[in-house]
């Protein structure tokens, strides 16, 4: 690629923040060199930094206004609860910026995470948005039944692969045609997750393309207030109740969304069963993947079925709830 691509092409990356000051000031200064060697490369003509706050105490604002690397940062606060009111924000801020990557503010990019999802975008024809690799990492001791759940598996793909629906953890957006579909993150999922599924699907449908970058890792250290079943389980139970919610409020037919309903109620009873019976001949057998992964399908098919009678779980209450007292947040990891 030469280095005349990038002219006139102007990037903002987003960090949506809540109560991780340490991590923040730790990501900041990488994120800005990963802008400078995509400046250098010729990739993009210039680059900054977006951090929007979700804390109503503002934390981070002390931490993003005395950064003064490479290009430095924009803070914004943005204190209605939720990652769709913060996404938002960064879709606001980020005008007048072609292209908008997102990245969590707990995770750590590893080289030519930046680089790699713009030239992936140039070189498969410049999709609305391009997604790459987060891989978990978890601390000694983590108890191996969540580790053969497979909750917090991502799988790889060849690069240029094309995607349904993307998460925001690691993701590249063209502004541009985010802006002329008109779709927006739905302010109303508020502490329910999905809000990415969401987004992505209402995109889809209107035209939108996604591909897949397996060059680009950004690594996820799994915090221990995620490594509980129980934490698991409800994770499980959010994956179908989001996809049920999402199938239902994008598709305009009253006939489809009520075979969508019925589906819903018929699938999810259907994986409550099955994954009953696996969680209990795994147990049985001594086997943790075949228990965990059985129970997983249970909470699903739950979820499901919660889904289809328009109950919206709030899978992050209880998460804020916690770092409000314990300063250990959790967010919304899309439903890769």
């Amino acid at each position: 690629m030469s280095t005349s691509s990038g002219k006139e092409l102007t990037l903002s990356v987003a960090i949506p923040t809540f109560r991780r000051v340490e991590r923040l000031a730790a990501l900041l200064p990488v994120v800005a060199s990963h802008i400078e060697e995509c400046v250098s490369a010729g990739l993009i003509s210039e680059g900054r930094i977006i951090v929007v706050d979700n804390d109503p105490d503002r934390t981070a604002e002390t931490t993003v206004t005395s950064f003064a690397g490479g290009s430095g940062a924009t803070y914004i606060s943005q204190p209605t609860p939720g990652i769709p009111a913060v996404r938002n924000a960064a879709l606001d801020a980020a005008a007048g910026s072609r292209l908008l990557a997102f990245i969590d503010d707990d995770e750590s990019p590893r080289p030519r995470w930046l680089a790699a999802l713009i030239t992936t975008w140039n070189d498969c024809g410049r999709p609305t948005g391009v997604s790459g690799l987060v891989v978990s990492h978890f601390p000694d001791g983590t108890d191996p039944w969540i580790l053969a759940s497979g909750l917090f598996q991502r799988s790889e793909r060849p690069t240029g692969t094309r995607l349904p629906v993307v998460a925001t953890g690691n993701l590249l957006l063209d502004l541009e045609a985010v802006q002329q579909f008109g779709v927006r993150f739905d302010e109303g999922m508020g502490l329910g997750g999905g809000s990415d599924t969401m987004f992505s699907t209402a995109l889809a449908k209107r035209g939108a393309t996604f591909v897949w970058c397996n060059e680009s890792v950004a690594d996820d250290p799994v915090e221990a207030s995620r490594l509980t079943r129980a934490w698991v389980l409800r994770r499980a139970f959010s994956h179908g109740n989001v996809a049920t919610r999402v199938a239902l409020s994008t598709e305009p037919s009253a006939l489809r969304r009520g075979m969508i309903r019925l589906k819903g109620v018929v699938g999810g009873a259907a994986r409550m069963l099955v994954g009953s019976a696996r969680r209990g001949w795994g147990r049985l057998r001594g086997d943790l993947s075949v228990e965990s992964r059985g129970a997983r399908l249970a909470k699903k098919g739950a979820g499901m079925v919660s889904g289809s009678f328009g109950h919206a779980f709030q899978a992050y209450a209880h998460d804020r709830k916690q770092a409000q007292t314990t300063g250990s947040p959790d967010k919304d990891k899309g439903t890769q």
